[in-house]
């Protein structure tokens, strides 16, 4: 149990946690555009026709030629109409208009829209003021090439990059997998929710926050049942989950206890890959890999285990499947004041407000242990205290991670 990293630096860790993830990339699959919300993609997207495809009306009015204008009104014979939809095949001549939806392809020889509300219309005659060439068109190709790359890959599908893909006419794209993931929490002591308890034992809240944070971040976690106190036991069960998924989060056990199992197991049957991160909290976090599964071991306190999915175990994920866009991270002014006498990195439970001139303030809890669970419901984000021993006045502007993130 020596010959891995131990104690490393926040960013020393994130670094290989980072590379295990690269050199096990999930793999490419090609989802209806339908399943592709919140995917990763794998490969650039080209555009394969331009966008707008052709020019056409942005206004409900008429279609005509800017030649013929003349003066503050010009007279212009209706000849025809063009509706959104399968293009007529219109053409205007020297003096003519047509009728136009928006949407609607412009009849050949038409370079400019009047607007409905602008325009006079008597019978077959239409009144029709000044207006500037190529006023309320919409040019083909003006948005997006043909040929263009319009999506990298390692970005996140997001509703408009999907929309875009099918504004071009592509049925599926190239994602990568999204990784299964086995849920574990350990402990003699933990207790389901609902059932009564004995003396000495507490309610398991470590496995709905777990599976709370997965879900939220669109995967879909599988909860196996709680793994005892018994290293025969936690053998079987970590074995058995990482034949069969490409991630096991465990929580709790993997400190230096007497009943902390999981550091051997994995050291005997895996590859640990570093244990114990400084980091405040959750510095026991362990890094491993076993069978086909990476497994990432968190303390067991709660607000640990928040602190660390919301960093190593959501960039295992996106590592996972090759996502190369960083997540959003806000920066905010400070509530007050504060003094760290660690050098360990402190993530501190906060809340985010902004004041009416606009400006961001992150209002930090006073609650700091790992187990004040409270303090993180009452919250909705981490703020980031960089390492070292350090005093913080009120206003310093401090890296803030939401508790949803983009």
């Amino acid at each position: 149990m020596t010959d891995f990293p131990t104690g490393l630096l926040f960013d020393e860790a994130m670094a290989v946690t980072a590379e295990v993830a690269a050199a096990h990339r999930l793999e490419i699959e090609h989802p209806a555009l339908s399943r592709c919300h919140g995917r990763v993609l794998a490969q650039d997207v080209v555009a394969p026709l331009s966008l707008p495809p052709f020019d056409n009306s942005a206004m409900d009015g008429f279609a005509l030629r800017h030649a013929d204008l003349s003066g503050e009104q010009t007279e212009l014979r209706l000849v025809g109409e063009q509706f959104a939809g399968l293009a007529l095949g219109l053409a205007l001549g020297a003096g003519e208009c047509a009728r136009i939806t928006t949407g609607a392809p412009l009849p050949a020889g038409a370079d400019t829209v009047a607007i409905k509300e602008n325009v006079r219309v008597d019978g077959d005659r239409v009144l029709v003021p000044q207006a500037k060439r190529g006023h309320h068109v919409r040019y083909a190709g003006e948005d997006v090439a043909a040929g263009e790359t319009v999506l990298r890959a390692g970005q996140a599908l997001t509703p408009a990059r999907v929309s875009l893909a099918a504004s071009l006419g592509l049925a599926s794209l190239p994602v990568r997998r999204k990784p299964t993931v086995a849920v574990f929490t350990s402990g003699d002591e933990l207790v389901e929710p609902g059932m009564p308890l004995r003396p000495g034992q507490i309610y398991d809240s470590n496995r709905e926050l777990l599976m709370g944070l997965l879900r939220a971040d669109g995967l879909e976690p599988t909860a196996w049942p709680r793994l005892p106190d018994d290293p025969r036991q936690v053998e079987i069960a970590l074995r058995d989950a990482a034949c069969a998924f490409d991630l096991v989060f465990t929580c709790g056990a993997v400190s230096a206890g007497e009943k902390d199992h999981i550091p051997a197991v994995l050291g005997q049957f895996g590859r640990i890959h570093f244990w114990k991160v400084k980091m405040r909290p959750g510095m026991p976090l362990l890094l491993a890999s076993m069978d086909q599964a990476r497994c990432l071991g968190l303390p067991g306190n709660p607000v640990s285990v928040l602190a660390t999915y919301l960093s190593f175990g959501r960039a295992l994920i996106d590592g996972l499947q090759g996502r190369v866009e960083p997540r959003p991270k806000l920066r905010a002014r400070l509530v007050g004041g504060i003094e760290k006498s660690h050098p360990r990195r402190e993530f501190v439970r906060a809340r985010l407000r902004s004041d009416e001139d606009g400006v961001l303030w992150v209002d930090p809890n006073p609650a700091t242990a790992s187990h004040r669970l409270r303090a993180a419901a009452d919250s909705d984000a981490l703020m980031v205290v960089a390492e070292g021993e350090q005093r913080l006045q009120e206003g310093a502007v401090m890296e803030v991670w939401p508790y949803a993130l983009g």
